[in-house]
C-alpha cells in the first residue's frame, strides 16, 4: 500500500535477520551510525508496537534469538507491516557460507545459538544447519540478501550506506566496479559492460605487471583506437539516464564495467567514469573488485582486509556473485 496524497513520507523500517555469524550486527551498527534507531531482538510480538512508535528511520534485529520467533509467525508479521502505508519496510538477510560461519566461531570461540549442548548438541555445524531451516522463509521474502563470505567489513558498511542513506541525503549513489569475467558477474549489478573488446594490456610485457591505475596502462587502453567511440557512446548512453532512474526514486545503481583479468581496462575504465560522473555533479564511487589492497592507489577505493581477492555475492529483489590469461 502506498500513502495518500498529502500525506507525510512512510516510515523507513530496515528488518535485519539471518545467519548467526554472518554479520547482523555490524549491518545494524551502520544503519545506527547513519541515523537509524536500533532495536536489537526484541519480542516478535512487540515488533508492530515498535514500527508504530515514532517517525524516524527504524532498523530492528530479528533472528533465531528472538524471544518467540517462528518462521510463519515472522512471515505474518512482515506481511502486515508491509501493509501499512506509513512503513516503508524493507528485510535485509545476511548470509555466509556454512565453511565461512563455522570458521567465524571457531575464531571467536562463541556458542552458536541453536547449538547450546544438552538435547540439541554442541556442534557449530548442527546449529548452522538448524538455523538454514529455521530463516529460509524469511530468506526467500527478503528484499536484499548480502553474503558476507568474502565482504570485508569496510566494503559492507559502504554497501549499506549506499543502500539506506536516509532520504534528506543526496539523492542517486552510483557505484562503478570493475571486475573479472572469469571469476562472475557481480550479482549487484545493474548495468554491466563488456571491455574485452579493447587491447589488452596484458600481452605487454612491461604493462602486464601494473594495473589501470597505472599511468602506462591508462595510456596504453586509451590509445586504442576504438576507445574515443567507445566512451563517447558509453557515456552518451548512461548519463540521460540517471535523472530518470532519480525520478523513479532508485536511491542507488552499480554500473559493472569487466574485462579478463579485472585489473587493467575495467580499472581504467572505472576510475575515469567515476570522475566524469563526479565532474557532472553526481555522487559516484569506484570499486576495484579484483585489486587487492596494496594495489589500490587513490582514496575513493574502500582497502581490505587480507589479500585474498573478493568474490561477494549479493542478491536483490528476490534475485547470488579461473584466473586471466
Amino acid at each position: 500500500m502506498t500513502a495518500a496524497a498529502g500525506d507525510p513520507p512512510p516510515r523507513p523500517i530496515v528488518l535485519v535477520t539471518g545467519l548467526s555469524g554472518a554479520g547482523k550486527a555490524s549491518i545494524l551498527r551502520a544503519l545506527e551510525d547513519l541515523g537509524y534507531e536500533t532495536v536489537d531482538n526484541p519480542p516478535l510480538r512487540v515488533l508492530e508496537e515498535l514500527v508504530g512508535d515514532g517517525e524516524g528511520p527504524l532498523a530492528v534485529g530479528l533472528d533465531a534469538r528472538t524471544r518467540g520467533f517462528a518462521g510463519t509467525e515472522a512471515l505474518e508479521t512482515l506481511a502486515r507491516l508491509r501493509a501499512r502505508p506509513a512503513a516503508a519496510v524493507t528485510l535485509v538477510f545476511a548470509a555466509a557460507e556454512d565453511a565461512v560461519l563455522l570458521r567465524r566461531f571457531t575464531e571467536t570461540r562463541r556458542r552458536h545459538p541453536l547449538s547450546p549442548g544438552g538435547s540439541l548438541g554442541g556442534r557449530v555445524v548442527d546449529g548452522i544447519a538448524r538455523e538454514h531451516a529455521l530463516l529460509e522463509p524469511l530468506r526467500a521474502a527478503a528484499d536484499l540478501v548480502i553474503d558476507t563470505s568474502d565482504l570485508p567489513l569496510p566494503e559492507l558498511r559502504q554497501l549499506i550506506e549506499r543502500r539506506f542513506r536516509p532520504d534528506n541525503a543526496p539523492g542517486l549513489s552510483v557505484l562503478v566496479q570493475s571486475f573479472a569475467f572469469p571469476k562472475g558477474l557481480p550479482r549487484e549489478a545493474d548495468l554491466v559492460f563488456d571491455l574485452r573488446f579493447l587491447r589488452n594490456p596484458h600481452y605487454v610485457d612491461t604493462l602486464r605487471p601494473g594495473t589501470g591505475l597505472d599511468a602506462a596502462v591508462a595510456a596504453y587502453v586509451e590509445a586504442d583506437p576504438d576507445f574515443p567511440a567507445f566512451w563517447q557512446r558509453l557515456t552518451g548512453f548512461l548519463v540521460p539516464l540517471l535523472p530518470r532512474y532519480v525520478a523513479e526514486g532508485k536511491k542507488y545503481l552499480t554500473v559493472a564495467v569487466g574485462c579478463t583479468g579485472g585489473r587493467h581496462r575495467s580499472v581504467l575504465v572505472a576510475e575515469r567514469l567515476g570522475d566524469y560522473l563526479r565532474r557532472l555533479g553526481w555522487r559516484a564511487d569506484v570499486a576495484h573488485r579484483e585489486l587487492p589492497a596494496g594495489e589500490r592507489a587513490n582514496g575513493r577505493v574502500i582497502e581490505r582486509e587480507g589479500a585474498a581477492p573478493p568474490s561477494c555475492r549479493i542478491e536483490e529483489g528476490r534475485e547470488a556473485l579461473s584466473n586471466p590469461p
